[in-house]
Parts: C-alpha cells; sequence; structure tokens
C-alpha cells in the first residue's frame, strides 16, 4: 500500500508540474530558465553527490566525475553528429523544414532522458524500500522534491522545440508513468550500488548538457536578460534548498 502511494504521488507531482508550464507558455522562456536552473542544480546538487556516495569503496571520485564528462560529451554528440545532416542543409533550399526536424528531434531525445531519469528515480525507490523503510522514505522524499521540475522540464523541451501543446502532454504522460514503473520493475530485480552509481554519474553529464548548452541560450533569446538570468537562478535555488533539507 506504501509503494502505490508513493508511486501515485510521484506521478501526480510530475503531471502538476507539466501542466503548469502547459497553461504558461506564452510565459514559456521564464519557465525554460527556471528549468535550466532545475536540470543543472539536479546534477550537481542530486545525482552527482549521489552517485559520489553510491561509488564510493568501489571507484575514485575522478572516475565518478569522468563518467560525468563522458556523459556530457555522449549527448553533446548525440545531439550535434546524429542530426548533422539536417544542420547542413538548414540554409539551403527547404532549409526550414530541416531545421524543423532538428529542433522535433532535439526536443524528443531531451524528454526520453528526462523520463529515463524519471524511470531511474522509480528505481531508486524501489530499491531504497528493499533496505529499510526508513531508506525508502527520505528517497522518496527527495524523488517528489524535484518531480514537480521534471513535469515542467519535460514540457519545456517540446514547446522550446516547436512541439505541441499534445505533444507536450503525450510527454509529460511518458514521464509521469516513469518512476511508476521504475518502483514496479524493483520487484523483479535489483542493481548493485556500484552500477547505480555508474548510471547517475552518466545522467548527470546528460542534464548539465541540456540545462547549459540548450535551456539556457533558448531561454535568454530574445527575451529580457534580466527576468530570465534571475529565473534560472531561482530554478537551482529552490532546488538547492529542496534537496538540503532532505
Amino acid at each position: 500500500m506504501t509503494i502505490t502511494l508513493i508511486a501515485l504521488s510521484a506521478l501526480i507531482a510530475t503531471l502538476l508540474g507539466g501542466l503548469f508550464a502547459l497553461r504558461l507558455r506564452d510565459k514559456l522562456h521564464l519557465i525554460l530558465g527556471f528549468s535550466a536552473g532545475a536540470v543543472i542544480a539536479v546534477a550537481f546538487f542530486d545525482l552527482i553527490p549521489e552517485a559520489l556516495e553510491l561509488g564510493a569503496g568501489f571507484y575514485s571520485n575522478n572516475t565518478i566525475l569522468t563518467i560525468v564528462a563522458i556523459g556530457f560529451i555522449a549527448y553533446l554528440i548525440l545531439d550535434r553528429v546524429v542530426f548533422l545532416h539536417a544542420h547542413a542543409h538548414e540554409d539551403e533550399e527547404g532549409g526550414s523544414h530541416d531545421a524543423h526536424a532538428v529542433a522535433h528531434n532535439r526536443g524528443i531525445l531531451g524528454a526520453a532522458s528526462l523520463s529515463v531519469h524519471s524511470f531511474l528515480d522509480g528505481i531508486a525507490i524501489g530499491l531504497a524500500f528493499q533496505v529499510s523503510a526508513a531508506v525508502g522514505i527520505v528517497v522518496t522524499i527527495a524523488v517528489l522534491t524535484h518531480d514537480f521540475s521534471d513535469g515542467i522540464n519535460t514540457v519545456s523541451m517540446i514547446l522550446k522545440n516547436g512541439g505541441t501543446r499534445i505533444k507536450a502532454f503525450r510527454w509529460l504522460i511518458v514521464d509521469a508513468v516513469a518512476p511508476v514503473l521504475g518502483i514496479i520493475s524493483t520487484l523483479f530485480f535489483t542493481v548493485s550500488a556500484q552500477g547505480l552509481a555508474l548510471i547517475l554519474a552518466l545522467f548527470s553529464g546528460f542534464f548539465l548538457y541540456i540545462g547549459a548548452s540548450d535551456l539556457v541560450p533558448e531561454s535568454h533569446h530574445a527575451h529580457p536578460k534580466f527576468l530570465t538570468t534571475a529565473m534560472t537562478i531561482l530554478g537551482a535555488g529552490v532546488l538547492y534548498l529542496a534537496i538540503s533539507v532532505i
């Protein structure tokens, strides 16, 4: 019963964040600014420290941070090289169509990464409860604090890359269901601490790229710099305070 309620809470928190972003689409640059800070903060203040803690005794700090860098570079390659053909035709006839395709694919790539992260959040909750109820509750609180931001981030990735509200809502559903599936999956397998440490480090690199190379520049494009900068700082601050309190 406890696990069921937690899974439902994670789903609702993610949905609320996404619906918030959808309703305020005309203020998307501010939402993107907040999302950029939140995504980067999740990497710095949540995923990387957790990866270092889980990897202690198995890997050196340098190894974990190297995996973070590999994640960043891997996402960069995926973003730049996989869509290289379309980029090359942006200035040619029909380039606008290719550019739209690039943006579409980048939005899906970002939303999918966030959804996989949510799935891993669910796995973290499930595995934590396998250790003890107390550990499970602590991890659950940590996850729920940024599930709301996960919903915002997922919707933002689709909308800012030219996606429709319907498409954004569909990906929001995927992201909301992901932690539930993650929790359920832990009934059938276990992951070693050292394995989870590497996974978290890899996704830290993904999120740092998404935030620094995609969301931050887009939020500042043709919009008041002061407000978007303030929202980025606010996004990072909210996540920092939430994680620190926990």
